[in-house]
């Protein structure tokens, strides 16, 4: 079944999901194809995709990685298979169900329909939109968004997002192979070059709901590097270091 678009789920150690948010996916009403980045689970995630694959031929891919490399680098070589490929909106999303899989049609339409090149799943449009987090967790991701604008003047209000969806030519645009950050860092870093390259972001309000099955992948040092690599941004930002891709300067 053809379909002009690709979600790109990466995992690692994500057995408990990962044949449910597949099965999910592939039931919306709008033919969508899954590509899994999978990061050498040692729980058997892989064997399960696998397992799905003939139930799935030609819509449900997995590409093999040797080990956990960061979420920044999953997506980067995610984006790379999906333009080889020819898909035209190409989608992130986690495997843990925080991203409601029936959003990606609201996401996708933003793009398709209403003439954004980005689609943004965002928790802060409309309030504070999130399930079965903490208090604490609830402020640290709300006013770091808010301290990642303030430095950046992103017009995004929900700046860690992992629930994206880009056109093709936004992907083509931003030289992937400069991009820095691996951890939700990237997820910045991601929406302030497409910003900069003049780009339209559409911010869709979502209800984002934490895991219920697996870990979080959250640490310290994930997000000491979203807390500074946002001052590294704005320098390249301001000294004009955020330029096209190089095949398309000619």
């Amino acid at each position: 079944m053809k379909s002009d678009s690709l979600v790109i789920i990466p995992t690692y150690k994500e057995r408990e999901n990962i044949e449910q948010i597949i099965r999910t996916v592939f039931g919306l009403e709008k033919s969508f194809h899954v590509l899994v980045v999978e990061d050498n689970s040692p729980d058997g995630t892989a064997a399960i995709v696998k397992k799905l694959m003939p139930e799935f031929s030609g819509q449900l891919f997995m590409e093999e990685r040797k080990g956990k490399l960061g979420l920044g680098t999953a997506y980067i070589h995610g984006f790379r298979w999906a333009l080889r490929h020819g898909y035209e909106y190409i989608f992130e999303m986690d495997a843990d169900f925080s991203h409601n899989p029936n959003d990606l049609l609201r996401l996708y339409d933003a793009c398709a329909n209403q003439g954004f090149d980005v689609s943004v799943g965002s928790r802060y449009i409309t309030g504070v939109n999130v399930v079965n987090w903490p208090m604490g967790r609830v402020l640290m991701s709300y006013y770091a968004s808010a301290y990642v604008r303030m430095i950046t003047r992103l017009k995004v209000r929900d700046t860690t997002a992992g629930f994206v969806c880009w056109k093709r030519k936004v992907l083509e645009t931003i030289d992937l192979e400069k991009v820095k950050f691996v951890g939700y860092a990237f997820q910045i870093e991601m929406k302030y070059s497409a910003w900069k390259l003049g780009f339209a972001i559409k911010e869709v309000p979502i209800i984002f709901t934490d895991r219920t099955d697996g870990v979080s992948k959250m640490t310290n040092s994930i997000f000491k590097e979203a807390v500074f690599g946002v001052i590294t941004l704005r320098f390249r930002g301001l000294l004009g270091r955020i330029k096209p891709a190089a095949s398309l300067k000619n």
